[in-house]
Formats: structure tokens, sequence, C-alpha cells
């Protein structure tokens, strides 16, 4: 057993002997909103958005964007578990800032080992074999922070399966002071 499933086991044994009325919590999110943001293991929705367990809906991917899976989950959230209300929040310093579909789609056709990043860029590391799958993907990489939020806002409201009633906010999480910074061409977009 690796020493970091030992720990995630661990961990759990001792969350799990104190769950307590935890598992008395309702399906639908008690503060009925959903947040939509980035997998980067600096955000930590609870903190940032004051949530306990059983408040809100948190969906993550690479960016925390819009892709059609984030907006199924959405759809699914609002229409089958009563949330009313969304966050669009991506991040300073994010990883998808420093790449392409073109930059990811060639690394991948080289190896499928981790790639390192320096001054010149991300250099591919490992040995083949790669494939050529990544041409099939669409990364969503983006090069303008504010701009993204306000693509991904426009893109849920857009979306003929989102109720039209539904505020979506759009925010930037500044990993260095924990400020959520408002992106008000993205919640203007996200208006009802």
């Amino acid at each position: 057993m690796s020493k970091i499933l030992t720990e995630v086991l661990n961990a759990n044994a001792a969350y799990a002997a104190d769950f307590g009325d935890k598992s008395k919590l309702p399906m639908p999110p008690g503060r009925r909103f959903a947040v939509l943001t980035c997998m980067d293991a600096r955000l930590d929705p609870a903190k940032f958005a004051g949530l306990s367990e059983g408040d809100a809906h948190v969906i993550r991917n690479a960016g925390g964007r819009a892709s059609d899976d984030a907006i199924r989950s959405l759809v699914i959230s609002h229409k089958l578990l009563g949330t009313n209300e969304w966050f669009v929040v991506h991040h300073t310093d994010c990883g998808m800032l420093t790449f392409t579909n073109e930059v990811i789609r060639d690394l991948l056709s080289k190896s499928l080992e981790t790639a390192s990043i320096g001054p010149d860029g991300w250099k591919d590391t490992g040995k083949g074999p790669g494939s050529a799958e990544g041409e099939y993907v669409e990364w969503l990489a983006f090069s303008d922070n504010a701009k993204s939020v306000l693509e991904d806002v426009q893109r849920i409201k857009a979306h003929p399966l989102v109720n039209k009633s539904i505020p979506v906010y759009g925010y930037i999480y500044d990993v260095s002071s924990g400020k959520l910074i408002e992106v008000p061409a993205a919640t203007a977009a996200g208006a009802v």
C-alpha cells in the first residue's frame, strides 16, 4: 500500500468515527447554490465561500471551465436538487494559463509521462510512446483570466437547458490573498 493511500484511509477512518449527524443531511444543498471552480489544490471552496457539509454543490475541473460536463452538473443541480444561484470562480496563477491546446497535444504525442515547465515553457521529460488522442480533446486552456470567466458565464447563461432565472456570478480567487475578486462584466452577463 502506498504512503498516500495509507494516509487517506487513516484520515477517512478518523472522519467516519466522528461522522455523527452528517448521515442525516438531505440530498439538496441547504443553501441552494453551486460553485464551479478549478481543481487546483490551493483552492478550498469550503473556506473561501464559507461552506459547511451539505451547504452547496461544488463542481471542479481543470480551470473551473464551463465544459459540457460542468453544465450537465449545474443543470442537474438546479433541475433535480433546487440550486438557484451559481458562481463561476477561476483563480490567479492557474496552470491553464501556461499552455495551449497545441502545446499539450504535442506533449502527449511524445509521451504520457509528467512534463515539466521551465523558463522556456513546457518540456516533455518522459520517453514514449505518446498518443495522438490528445488531438481530439478540447483542453479549454486560456490566456486571460477575466475573459475566461466572462466566456464561461456567457456559455452557461446561453445554454438551452439552463433556466434563465438563475443568476451566475463571475469571480477570480486570488491565491496570494484568499480574496474573491468580482469580474463585473461576467456578473453583468450572468444577471437575471
